[in-house]
């Protein structure tokens, strides 16, 4: 099949690439002058790494696999409310992959033909006929598909041509911030793969290794209007969090403004009444755009282009609507179960007052068994 992938993100490359290995014709479409990634680091969960595994993509990311000994919440001061022993974790279904977003992208992309790519295209919309799908740039048409994935990001131009009714992506009112640097010397581990959180403000702190010399580290706290500018955004950090264990403040001084992000926090307002319309299936942010809590985002696209793989192997052009449906009927239940749990998650970690001090009196009060069994539970997806 003739098949166009709009949006060349992660999600979108993996899929170009699985779908380029089965022998369709796949051209991917870029609004961006070149194929390329920024950010900082990126999570990729046990089972993002196992949908990799299965469009022959992992090798390189499972070299980034963290080996942690424990793992979990803890109170601003770094003491634990809820430790897992990710050891046992990782020896039942595995263990994450921490990994600069930027190698990630080089990464999957690397076996795709550059001839494949079409950068500096920006898809403003799809013209279906029963026979096929037109892509439309600039308001010219620039390709004809049998079938074509929509995977243009969170704010899906895609999306809403599909589904014009719906509402589109909602601000949680909160801010993620978010930098990498260089792992100082000396370390203590007790804060690796660890998130800290305050309830007096309901702000979190997340902090990861990448490599052996590198540490990701992000915030997540109220927005209180426009998100500030990188500068703006750390001076406020570091007053929100100045009491807070002083490793805390010590890395988010040490980053360079240039290499902080700052987003607000969105995700879909309503779960989407389908991830499939005749010739043209969502996939990624574009589908199924969840917060960040549960640190499914890249793993859930992965999943969608392993599935979306497999069900159009074989697949000639009378075959695409209904492949296209069985990818929906497989992958929408899941992600969108995926998208709520990761809202129940911010929900409870940003708790603030009298419900925030019960919850981690009733975190500490867990055992260590049934927190690793817990922690084991939200990776095991």
């Amino acid at each position: 099949m003739r098949i166009a992938v709009v949006g060349a993100g992660l999600g979108g490359v993996a899929a170009a690439v699985g779908l380029h290995r089965q022998g369709h014709e796949v051209t991917l479409f870029e609004r961006g002058a070149e194929l390329r990634e920024k950010g900082t680091g990126i999570v990729v969960m046990p089972n993002g790494l196992r949908a990799l595994d299965d469009l022959g993509l992992a090798e390189d990311v499972r070299r980034r696999v963290m080996h942690a000994t424990s793992g979990g919440l803890r109170d601003r001061h770094g003491r634990p409310l809820l430790i897992a022993d990710l050891a046992q974790v990782e020896q039942g279904i595995g263990t994450p992959a921490m990994i600069d977003r930027a190698e990630l992208h080089r990464a999957l992309r690397a076996p795709l033909p550059p001839d494949l790519v079409r950068t500096a295209t920006p898809v403003e919309r799809l013209q279906p006929d029963p026979t096929g799908v037109t892509v439309i740039s600039d308001g010219a048409p620039v390709a004809r598909a049998d079938a074509v994935i929509a995977a243009d990001g969170s704010g899906s131009r895609l999306r809403a041509q599909l589904f014009p009714g719906h509402p589109g992506l909602r601000r949680t009112g909160r801010m993620d911030l978010r930098g990498m640097l260089p792992r100082p010397p000396g370390l203590a581990p007790d804060l690796l793969l660890s998130q800290l959180v305050d309830r007096r403000n309901g702000a979190m702190f997340g902090l990861f290794p990448v490599g052996e010399d590198r540490l990701y580290w992000f915030t997540d706290s109220l927005l209180h209007g426009p998100p500030p500018g990188a500068e703006e955004a750390r001076r406020e950090m570091l007053s929100l969090m100045a009491d807070w264990h002083p490793l805390v403040t010590a890395l988010i001084g040490a980053t360079p403004p240039e290499d902080i992000y700052v987003d607000p926090i969105a995700r879909l307002a309503e779960p989407l009444p389908s991830f499939a319309v005749d010739r043209i299936a969502l996939l990624g942010d574009a589908a199924h755009a969840m917060s960040p809590d549960l640190g499914q985002g890249s793993s859930q696209a992965f999943e969608d282009a392993a599935v979306l793989t497999r069900h159009l192997s074989g697949a000639g052009p009378a075959d695409a609507v209904e492949r296209l449906l069985r990818y929906d009927a497989e992958r929408r239940p899941r992600a969108n179960r995926m998208m709520l749990g990761a809202a129940r998650q911010s929900r409870l970690t940003s708790r603030t007052g009298i419900s925030a001090w019960l919850r981690d009196l009733s975190l500490r009060a867990v055992p260590s068994r049934l927190a690793t069994r817990q922690i084991a539970t939200l990776w095991h997806v």
